[in-house]
């Protein structure tokens, strides 16, 4: 009878597990794999959305609103500002390569990385640190362990963050207004030329 019970409870879990594990995966190939820039960002903010499922699923709701709050509302909207910023109408030529042989090295790379994480999974890597927050099993919930965590131990680092997002926000703002100045300024010169042997 427990037996039964406890399978019809993780049933739901396991559905959800799966469905959401398979978000996950569809988004991260479309982010990959589809050439329009925005549309990738689209499968970015569903990759991000389904890993939220996932952290609910492990009660770390914090890390989920944060998913979805932070993540795909403030960053994918940053990173689709940026692209319409730069245009996303320029065709660029996929089949040059600009280094050679920068393909057969990210293979490498992969591989490695691939086998890397083949090695550590297979051992327990226990480093002996001390936990930065409480345990899980500890009667504080997610949020205010987290909250504790982040406004005292890591208050620098985490106002550090922010001022770097924003100095990166406004300089790609700058890096653009100058381009387009000087965009303007050729243009203007061309015309001035082409009028003056007109004359």
């Amino acid at each position: 009878m427990t037996e039964l019970l406890a399978t019809q409870i993780a049933l739901p879990d396991l559905i959800t597990f799966l469905v959401a594990g398979c978000a996950v995966i569809l988004g991260a190939l479309g982010v990959v794999l589809m050439r329009n820039p925005v549309h990738s960002a689209l499968s970015m903010i569903m990759t991000l959305f389904a890993v939220a499922i996932l952290f609910i699923e492990q009660d770390a709701q914090f890390l989920a609103a944060v998913q979805v709050i932070v993540y795909a509302g403030a960053i994918v909207v940053l990173f689709l500002f940026v692209i319409m910023l730069l245009g996303v109408d320029k065709k660029e030529p996929f089949g040059k390569d600009p280094l050679r042989g920068q393909r057969p090295l990210a293979f490498l790379a992969v591989l490695i990385i691939f086998v890397e994480i083949l090695a550590l999974s297979r051992g327990n890597w226990a480093t002996g640190a001390k936990s930065t927050v409480l345990s899980t099993s500890s009667p504080i919930n997610n949020v205010e362990q987290l909250a504790r965590t982040i406004f005292t131990t890591y208050l620098l680092p985490f106002e550090a963050t922010s001022v770097l997002l924003i100095i990166a926000v406004v300089g790609a703002v700058v890096l653009v207004r100058r381009s387009e100045d000087k965009a303007t300024s050729t243009e203007g010169n061309v015309e001035v030329e082409a009028e003056s042997e007109i004359k």
